[in-house]
């Protein structure tokens, strides 16, 4: 029995190792940004082009070849929720260099390590969603310094984060010009938020590495 778990939990890692390569012959191709999006598209999630309607993927992941049309437009925007986007994924999102909302709420394999990376992102991205990653602790939430243009911040429904108060205040400390959207330490539970349509951020604890991803010790 226990062979089988691991024999299915060994298929499972090597799909989501597949899921996330580096999208660079589309790159060398059509450019970045096509890159970027056919990547979130093909693992189910939309992407909004500036002046653009937001794209989505169907059901079997499938999406318009119009996309590819888009070479000299920016990705400003992308909904990844609930994608099983990891640290290698990223190489395929931080190229985008105009993109301003980021929202990977609920997205399994999103950890520390994978938020060390997105000082990239520093000079473009206003909003960013991490509400729902189960991966995600105090100290991958301290690498985000480097955002100062962040103007909104989801950090809601952590269970990693041990003392989510205490953590949103610290954050709304670090980010003084950022609105930091967490637990409600007033009472139980998190704070059930509304969404703005336009936009897909106002839409047992993981194990922690002994390492720091923000090379902090």
């Amino acid at each position: 029995m226990e062979f089988l778990r691991e024999n299915v939990l060994q298929k499972q890692m090597q799909k989501v190792s597949l899921e996330n390569r580096s999208f660079t012959i589309i790159q060398d191709k059509y450019g970045r940004d096509i890159a970027g999006a056919c990547f979130i598209l093909q693992h189910g999630g939309s992407v909004k082009f500036r002046d653009r309607e937001w794209i989505r993927s169907d059901e079997y992941r499938r999406f318009s070849a119009e996309v590819l049309k888009f070479q000299a437009v920016p990705v400003e925007a992308i909904d990844a929720s609930g994608c099983a986007i990891n640290y290698h994924g990223l190489d395929n999102l931080l190229p985008l260099k105009k993109l301003q909302c980021l929202s990977l709420q609920r997205c399994p394999h999103v950890d520390d390590w994978c938020l060390s990376r997105l000082y990239l992102l520093a000079d473009s991205l206003q909003e960013l969603s991490l509400a729902g990653c189960p991966q995600i602790s105090e100290r991958g939430l301290a690498c985000l310094h480097h955002l100062s243009n962040l103007r909104r911040l989801d950090i809601s429904d952590l269970p990693g984060v041990e003392y989510p108060g205490l953590t949103q205040i610290l954050v709304e400390e670090m980010l003084p010009n950022c609105e930091v959207v967490g637990t409600d330490w007033t009472q139980e539970g998190p704070e059930e938020q509304p969404q703005d349509p336009a936009s897909p951020i106002h839409a047992k604890p993981a194990a922690r590495d002994l390492g720091d991803p923000c090379g902090v010790s």
